[in-house]
C-alpha cells in the first residue's frame, strides 16, 4: 500500500504525477524544481527584452528548490533531517557546481549529517530551470 501527496505548498507537478509517494517508512520525492509556487516564476532567470532566458543564478534557484523540497516532506510528515538520499541535476555542472555547492553547505553544514548525494550533468529540463532534485526521506511511523 502506498499513499500520494500533493501539497499546493510546493509548485505543481509538470506532468501527471504526485509531489510525493509513501511506501511503508520511505517517502520517494519525484523531480522537484525551483519553481515558485502559485506563480510558477522561477528565481535568478534573467530574460532579455525579448523574453529570452539569457542568464540564470544557481544560488537563487538552489535556495527556492530547497524550499519546495522542505514543503513536500512537511505536507509527507516528514522533516528536512529526514532526508536520506539526493540525486541533483544540474544542466550547467561546470559553471553551476560550486555556487550549488557553497549553498548545499549552508542547509548541509555537517557532512556526517547529510544525506547522500549524487550530482548529475544533464541537457536540460522540461522547464527553463537550472536544478532539479529527486529525493528519498525516511517518514517516522505515524
Amino acid at each position: 500500500m502506498s499513499d500520494t501527496i500533493q501539497t499546493a505548498s510546493a509548485p505543481a507537478p509538470v506532468g501527471a504525477y504526485p509531489h510525493a509517494r509513501r511506501v511503508g517508512e520511505l517517502l520517494f520525492l519525484s523531480g522537484i524544481g525551483p519553481r515558485t509556487p502559485g506563480s510558477n516564476a522561477i528565481p535568478g532567470n534573467v530574460h532579455d527584452d525579448a523574453g529570452q532566458l539569457i542568464d540564470h543564478d544557481i544560488a537563487a534557484q538552489t535556495r527556492q528548490v530547497f524550499a519546495n523540497v522542505r514543503a513536500v516532506l512537511e505536507a509527507s510528515g516528514a522533516r528536512w533531517e529526514d532526508l536520506v538520499d539526493v540525486t541533483v541535476f544540474l544542466t550547467g555542472m561546470a559553471r553551476d557546481f560550486k555556487g550549488y555547492n557553497a549553498v548545499w553547505s549552508e542547509y548541509f553544514p555537517d557532512p556526517s549529517s547529510a544525506p547522500c548525494r549524487t550530482t548529475l550533468g544533464i541537457t536540460a529540463l522540461p522547464t527553463p530551470i537550472a536544478i532539479e532534485l529527486k529525493c528519498v526521506a525516511r517518514v517516522h511511523s505515524r
